[in-house]
């Protein structure tokens, strides 16, 4: 039986939980309020700021597919915009977008050779994965349709990878 391992553990999203209230580097109630607020009004771009980052990685993996260039730029553009994505989508409730953007970026980390069709047909999946996530508006963890995903690119990169 394969063994689940798909987990979404979502951290504190809230700017308190993350600043100090007392002892040195004290943050005021005020100031508080206004960094949460400021986090708040941005999350109506996420989604567009999203799209240009799926742009983004959409275009290094299709010159990763096609050949084009040194193969190690290209992965290496694929995984900054991943670290992007992974460090982005949590605060903006789209955690199952940081997730599949850590996977990733474990994959290239991993990897550790120059990456053959599989490889880079793996990368494929996440993209497109992103894609779905975002098309459909998949907020939190994205329900068991997300954990269905998540888990599929999980023994993806488990099959690759051993």
């Amino acid at each position: 039986m394969a063994k689940e391992k798909a987990e979404i553990i979502k951290p504190p999203n809230n700017l308190r939980d993350k600043v100090s209230v007392t002892g040195p580097g004290v943050v005021d109630e005020a100031m508080l309020k206004k960094g949460e607020q400021v986090i708040a009004d941005m999350a109506g771009s996420y989604l567009e700021w999203m799209q240009e980052d799926l742009a983004k990685i959409q275009a290094a993996y299709e010159t990763l597919a096609t050949g084009d260039g040194d193969i190690k730029s290209n992965m290496d553009a694929v995984f900054k915009v991943s670290l992007d994505i992974k460090g982005q989508g949590g605060s903006f409730n789209y955690d199952l977008m940081t997730a599949i953007g850590g996977e990733l970026c474990n994959l290239i980390e991993k990897l550790g050779k120059e990456p053959g069709r599989s490889e880079i047909e793996a990368v494929k999946i996440h993209i497109d994965a992103m894609h779905l996530v975002i098309q459909n508006r998949m907020t939190g963890n994205g329900g068991a349709q997300g954990k269905a995903i998540l888990m599929g690119i999980q023994k993806v990169c488990d099959k690759l990878l051993a």
